[in-house]
Parts: structure tokens; C-alpha cells; sequence
């Protein structure tokens, strides 16, 4: 497949490792050589330097026999014309945008991208994308991670091991024993830095990070055997009054549970726009850094507090400062994938990171056929591949104990029809089941071939 990029920023960067290590023909294109260098030096993938938005750019690209493409600029309107141009000029079949500003997403706009309008097929908004992600962590509120996969029946769930937890230093095969009903399993541990798929025997560790599959209907049995509370968020302080933290409070007023809401913006202009927007939230003018201010906001009493700021420096502190004052629960905004490290040591309880969620957004609508679903773990470490099991793949009639999986990579859930399977040894993989796999970065095209999906992704 032919695919164009861009854009090549942190976004545009692991699109291109990702199909480019799919094999497709693969060209990014930035307005900064210097990014095109780079991308083309460490990636199987061409470059071409320009903008995307010009005709004579996209020609130089390939856009007459392009297949698709990704426009992921920093700018919604370069990316707007540039689909548009390749549409106009070039009848590339499927173009996907990245738009950041609300006024080009209310419904009421919806019609704007018909093909005969303006020609998006997919439209990716990574402010909502986000915004969804962090009310996901507050119904979670004890993970760092929550991922819903298999139409919404499986959750993965990222929890750090504490010293209390009543599963230390017990093997993985002893836990099976020990709670066999319960429909969940242990895919992926970060210890020490390093991320891997355990074996049976493995053991697990205060601060080890784990990541667990687990049926919807038992997250709180999980969560309680694994030594974490399940509690509701009932007061949040939102830190940031930009796109994402309106959205958050937009839906925490819009929801079923009356969450009482309070939000600290520094801009005076955005924090009056933020109190016009909403109903029932507080909406205070000042420095989320103040201590003075946090105090105000009764931050000791805070069941959650989200740092939401277009700044990871900012986030970061406030979070610690929240912390310190008292707040249960911290979940901070973070752009930079190299600061994802510190959230430990900075008894930071959770993170979002906009990149790896945008990326996995793309991917999926990206990816058709068999691949249905696909999420990013850590700065690219592993992917969470939820697949359909093809006839010609040599999982279909096979015991898991006889399917030849990589080191790095693990079978999390199954679904056959509409029933979610806890896989075990003997589980018989069939012909149009649904896997949940979870696998390390270098084991993904191994996991790939053996489902052999990588011909039929398109």
C-alpha cells in the first residue's frame, strides 16, 4: 500500500515506523529538512521537503497512485487543504485528518467534511481523543493505564504494585489456582525499566508495573485481588482551561454521577470563556503552581486532581505540588515520552500521553480488514492487537500450548461469538475468534505473520 504522511513530528514519526515496518510504501513530507533527514536516515520510508498542502509537493510525493493519506501537520488547515488537494488533484481513495480546534468539530459542522464538501474521511481530534482518555483514568482512578478492548467486554488495566498488595512474590500459575474464576491475566511487566511478557513462573514485585486484561464485569474483583481500591471520584480540580480541560469538565457535568468540579486556569481571557461554557463547575483565574490558590480550591479534600496544561513541566509540578497537599488521586498530561520515567519517583498516580493515544487512533481506523483494533503501550515499548482469527492463519485449530508465539508476546482475551474466553493451554483458537495480543515492539511483525493479517490489513 502507498501511504503519504504529513507531517512529521512525534505523531507523523511512529505512523511512519509503524506502516513502514508493515511493509508499505511509505513517504513523509515536512516543511523542516532537518525532520525529513531524519525520518528518512532512521526509517525505511522516502522523504520530500515542502509543504504538504502544495500540488507540486504532493506530485513530488507520489500522490497519483497514493493509496492514502495521513495529514498530521501542527496546522488543522494545512491539513484541511492538503486532503482537499489530494482529493481535487490526485483522487487519492482515503485521506485522514488531524484537527485540533473545536469550531472545526461541533456536530453542527459535521456536514462540512462530505466528499463533495470538504473530502476527510476520517477526522482525528486528539484534544477528545485525550479527553476520553482521562475520564477513563478517573473511572479507574487507581490505574495508570485503562484501555477498553472486544466491543467494550475487556479491560486493560495498568496498576503499580505497592508494598500491601496481597499477590507479592506469588507465581503467575499459582494466582490461576488460587482464583480461578476470575477472568483475568497478567500480559505485561515493566520492572526496572524494562518491559516483558511474563511466564508462568514469573513472580511479582512491589513497584513492578503490570498490565492485565481482565472481563469488564470483574474490574473490581481485579482490582481488589491485586491490592487497589475501587473508588469514585466525586471531587476533581482540573489544572488547564484549554480544549482538553473544558472537555474533561463538559463531560464530568454532563454525567450520570453528580461530580462536583472545580477547574484553575491562568489565562483570564480562557478561564472566563471556560466559565461561560460551563454550568456547574467553579472556574478560578490563577497559577495552578500557587499553593495559596490550590488551597482555595480545598485541594486536601480532592478525590482527583487533573493536570491538564499545554506544558509537561507545569503538569508535572502541579501534580507533585497536589500531591503533597493532600489530593488521593494525580493524573497529569504528558507530551514528552521521555518524562514518562519520572511518574514513579514523583509518586505521580497516573499519565496520559496524547501521542501514543493519537497514533493508536490513527492505526485504527488505518488498519481494516482483520486487524480491528490496535494500542500503543509506554513511548512504542509494546501493542495491544486485536485481530480476527483467519482461516489461513496457522492460530485457527490450534491449543494455545501449540501456537508458536514469540517471547514477548502473550494471548490476553478471547472472544468466540459474543462470549469473552480467558485463554488457558488448552483453549482451541478457532477460525473467526477475536484475540487480544499483547506483544513487545520487536515481536509485533512475528505476531503479525502468524496471524496473517499483514496482506489483508487493507
Amino acid at each position: 500500500m502507498k501511504i503519504i504522511i504529513g507531517g512529521v513530528g512525534q505523531v507523523g514519526w511512529q505512523i511512519a515506523r509503524h506502516l513502514a515496518g508493515e511493509q508499505n510504501d511509505v513517504t513523509v513530507i515536512d516543511s523542516n529538512p532537518e525532520l525529513v533527514r531524519r525520518a528518512t536516515e532512521a526509517l525505511d520510508v522516502q522523504g520530500v521537503t515542502g509543504f504538504a498542502s502544495h500540488p507540486d509537493v504532493l506530485d513530488r510525493a507520489g500522490a497519483r497512485d497514493a493509496d492514502l493519506i495521513i495529514a498530521v501537520t501542527h496546522s488543522d488547515e494545512v491539513n484541511m487543504v492538503t486532503c482537499q488537494v489530494a482529493h481535487s488533484l490526485f483522487r487519492v481513495p482515503r485521506k485522514i485528518a488531524r484537527l485540533r480546534s473545536p469550531a472545526y468539530l461541533d456536530a453542527i459542522y459535521s456536514d462540512l467534511y462530505r466528499t463533495d464538501h470538504l473530502p476527510i474521511d476520517v477526522v482525528i481530534s486528539p484534544e477528545r481523543e485525550v479527553a476520553e482518555a482521562a475520564l477513563a483514568r478517573l473511572r479507574a482512578p487507581q490505574t495508570f493505564e485503562a484501555e477498553d478492548f472486544l466491543e467494550g467486554k475487556v479491560r486493560l488495566l495498568g496498576l503499580v504494585l505497592d508494598e500491601d498488595s496481597p499477590i507479592l512474590n506469588t507465581p503467575l500459575r499459582q494466582l490461576n489456582e488460587l482464583f480461578s474464576s476470575l477472568r483475568a491475566i497478567v500480559v505485561g511487566v515493566r520492572r526496572e525499566g524494562r518491559l516483558f511478557a511474563p511466564e508462568p513462573g514469573d513472580q511479582l514485585f512491589e513497584g513492578d508495573q503490570i498490565y492485565v486484561f481482565t472481563d469488564t464485569r470483574d474490574v473490581d474483583r481485579t482490582m481488589e485481588i491485586f491490592g487497589k481500591k475501587t473508588t469514585r471520584a466525586d471531587r476533581v480540580i482540573i489544572i488547564g482551561g484549554g480544549n482538553v480541560g473544558l472537555a474533561v469538565a463538559k463531560a464530568l457535568e454532563q454525567g450520570r454521577d453528580k461530580v462536583r468540579v472545580k477547574m484553575i486556569e491562568r489565562n483570564r481571557d480562557r478561564a472566563e470563556q471556560a466559565a461561560d461554557a460551563l454550568e456547574r463547575t467553579i472556574v478560578l483565574n490563577g497559577d495552578g503552581l500557587s499553593s495559596e490558590l490550590l488551597e482555595e480550591a480545598a485541594i486536601s479534600r480532592a478525590d482527583a486532581v487533573l493536570t491538564l496544561t499545554d506544558d509537561d513541566k507545569v503538569n508535572i509540578l502541579a501534580a507533585v505540588r497536589a500531591k503533597q497537599a493532600g489530593a488521593d488521586l494525580v493524573i497529569s498530561l504528558v507530551n514528552d515520552p521521555t518524562l514518562l520515567g519520572l511518574m514513579g519517583p514523583l509518586d505521580i498516580d497516573a499519565y496520559i500521553n496524547p501521542r501514543s493515544i493519537t497514533v493508536s487512533t490513527i492505526l485504527r481506523h488505518v488498519r481494516h480488514g482483520k486487524v480491528r483494533d490496535i494500542y500503543s503501550i509506554g513511548d512504542a515499548e509494546a501493542e495491544v492487537i486485536e485481530a480476527q482469527v483467519l482461516p489461513t492463519s496457522s492460530m485457527a485449530g490450534r491449543n494455545i500450548r501449540d501456537i508458536d508465539l514469540p517471547e514477548g508476546a502473550l494471548i490476553g482475551m478471547v472472544l468466540k461469538g459474543d462470549k469473552v474466553i480467558k485463554p488457558m493451554p488448552d483453549t482451541r483458537i478457532e477460525e473467526g475468534d477475536i484475540v487480544c495480543i499483547f506483544a513487545l515492539t520487536e515481536d509485533v511483525p512475528e505476531v503479525e505473520r502468524l496471524l496473517q493479517v499483514a496482506i489483508d490489513f487493507f
